[in-house]
């Protein structure tokens, strides 16, 4: 990866979407720090496919993708200083020091002097409204959940390494968790530690990602460096989510495939290639279908048609299904539990991390289909490139999909940052 360009520290790093926008952004990493050892992987993986992309070595990673490659014999291509840059811990007051010395060495190997950037956000389900909902009938309930003060860890990190400017992102839930308080301390300490900021709601499909999603993002800079709020002008795509999908192959529950049925780039919808989704020379990875019952089936069917019956946009409710076909007793917590993805539509709902779970939220929108999502068409409408390998089972692929920052939407943040802090 480049040794040149501004510097940045990657906290709560999940599977490296903002990460990502970043590095697409020119940025050089310096540390990524994620617990998750599924999610560490697939940043390893992303670090392995630029480091050979920058060499001409792009089909050594192809052949990882294909399976003609060991994990043990792509990472021995990749130079030990690279691949140290993802630190696979915990964050916590007891491993917290160990974390600050292995940055500070990775910073003196690098002759990195001032840290620019520093960028993450804990876990959301800590602060998430949905999640929160849940919190009766859950071992431990949201307000004590631990992960409620991970924020702290984040400061103790601006603290340290004093950086130019942050960001910090999170679920809009944040600012009324524990009754608003957790986001009031967090401001507090910001700025304790020296910092001026500002924090908005912003949603990634202002900034041209096909899928309505809010979050909070908080941007701090060094007092007295004149630094201010980035000004985001909107992004909005004449595409359809539909573009994001037709290129690649049909498949029924339980099928898979990792060959493009459109081979032909002149094919691929625009908004697909303009955005870097797709290239001439990607490989075809994580599209595989989930097995569906026969009960399932029919009431993707039947959602399917209701959405797309003459325009109508009509949503299925629980209760409206024929008997035969229902199977929670609990009626009020399952009445929008089935959903299809908006293909006609120039954004889909929020995709969430619950894909892991099941995909009844997430049912493709193409009824001969008749199924949910795969990993790659949710990463697909995360704006995640296709070239994206997601480690681990198919479960933890949708939790990092899931949990991700758009990498579009974190590239415009980044340019934004990039134009104050090269001034």
């Amino acid at each position: 990866m480049n040794d040149k360009g501004l510097s940045y520290i990657d906290l709560f790093a999940g599977a490296g979407g903002l990460s990502e926008g970043f590095i697409q952004s020119g940025y050089r990493p310096i540390a990524h720090v994620e617990m998750d050892g599924y999610a560490a992987r697939t940043i390893e993986t992303r670090i392995a496919y630029y480091y050979l992309k920058e060499n001409n070595k792009l089909e050594s990673y192809y052949k990882y993708e294909r399976n003609e490659l060991s994990r043990n014999q792509l990472l021995e291509l990749i130079p030990e200083k690279e691949l140290k840059t993802v630190i696979n811990k915990e964050m916590s007051e007891t491993t917290i020091k160990g974390i600050f010395q292995i940055i500070d060495t990775i910073k003196a190997e690098k002759e990195i002097g001032q840290v620019d950037v520093i960028i993450g956000g804990p876990p959301c389900q800590a602060y998430s409204l949905v999640g929160r909902a849940q919190s009766s009938h859950m071992i431990v309930p949201m307000d004590d959940d631990p992960r409620n003060e991970l924020y702290k860890m984040y400061v103790q990190f601006l603290n340290r390494y004093k950086p130019r400017m942050f960001v910090f992102e999170n679920v809009a839930g944040i600012k009324t968790a524990r009754g608003g308080q957790a986001f009031k301390n967090l401001q507090k300490y910001m700025r304790k530690v020296g910092y001026e900021i500002e924090y908005h709601e912003l949603n990634a499909y202002d900034f041209g990602v096909l899928q309505s999603r809010k979050r909070v993002i908080i941007v701090g800079w060094l007092k007295g460096t004149g630094y201010k709020y980035p000004v985001f002008e909107t992004i909005h795509s004449n595409a359809k989510v539909w573009d994001l999908l037709k290129d690649l192959p049909e498949l029924v529950p339980g099928e898979s495939a990792d060959r493009y049925t459109m081979c032909d780039m002149r094919k691929v919808r625009r908004y697909v290639k303009d955005s870097g989704i797709r290239t001439k020379s990607d490989l075809l990875t994580g599209h595989v279908a989930r097995s569906h019952t026969t009960r399932d089936i029919e009431i993707y069917k039947r959602v399917i048609d209701l959405w797309f019956n003459n325009g109508q946009h009509k949503r299925l409710k629980y209760d409206d299904l024929p008997e035969n076909l229902k199977t929670h007793k609990n009626r009020t917590s399952f009445v929008d539990r089935f959903k299809v993805v908006e293909g006609d539509m120039d954004h889909c709902h929020t995709i969430l991390a619950h894909l892991s779970k099941d995909g009844h939220y997430f049912i493709h929108p193409d009824i001969e289909q008749h199924r949910s999502i795969t990993v790659r068409e949710a990463a697909r409408i995360q704006s995640f490139p296709d070239n994206y390998y997601f480690e681990g089972p198919r479960t933890a692929q949708f939790v990092q999909v899931g949990n991700a920052v758009p990498p579009m939407m974190a590239k415009v943040i980044a340019d934004k940052i990039k134009e104050q802090l090269e001034k």
